[in-house]
């Protein structure tokens, strides 16, 4: 069994598709602006794993997501082999990192803010 699809909420899912888009580089699997609908993959991994970009709108998702983000908690974690090349790419496209990188003893990482209400975590991954 593997994971084919999860979702993270967003306030806004139609600018959020195209921050995740044309902002972080993934590609869109699907996109019904008139639905809501958008969901996008990994270009390193199109068949992989996609995101719904759910909307939150003023349900209990509202609450959990300003919860999760009050607290300094990842919503999600992107994995990048070279996450240092990774987050000056990110930067060059005007993403804005949280602090400096940190070197946990368990490799690299950092948060963001994806604009939409969430942390997003870049985090070492070795390639398979």
């Amino acid at each position: 069994m593997k994971i084919a699809l999860t979702s993270v909420f967003v306030d806004d899912p139609i600018k959020a598709h195209q921050f995740y888009t044309e902002v972080l580089g993934f590609r869109s699997k699907e996109f019904v602006e008139e639905a809501q609908l958008a969901i996008v993959v990994s270009p390193e991994d199109p068949e992989g794993t996609a995101l719904l970009l759910e909307p939150r709108g003023d349900s209990f998702a509202k609450t959990y997501q300003e919860s999760v983000y009050e607290a300094g908690l990842p919503i999600i974690v992107f994995g990048a082999e070279k996450v240092e090349e990774t987050r000056s790419d990110l930067e060059s496209r005007g993403v804005k990192f949280r602090d400096d990188l940190a070197k946990p003893e368990w490799g690299l990482e950092n948060m963001f803010e994806d604009t939409f209400g969430n942390l997003i975590m870049v985090a070492a991954q070795k390639s398979d």
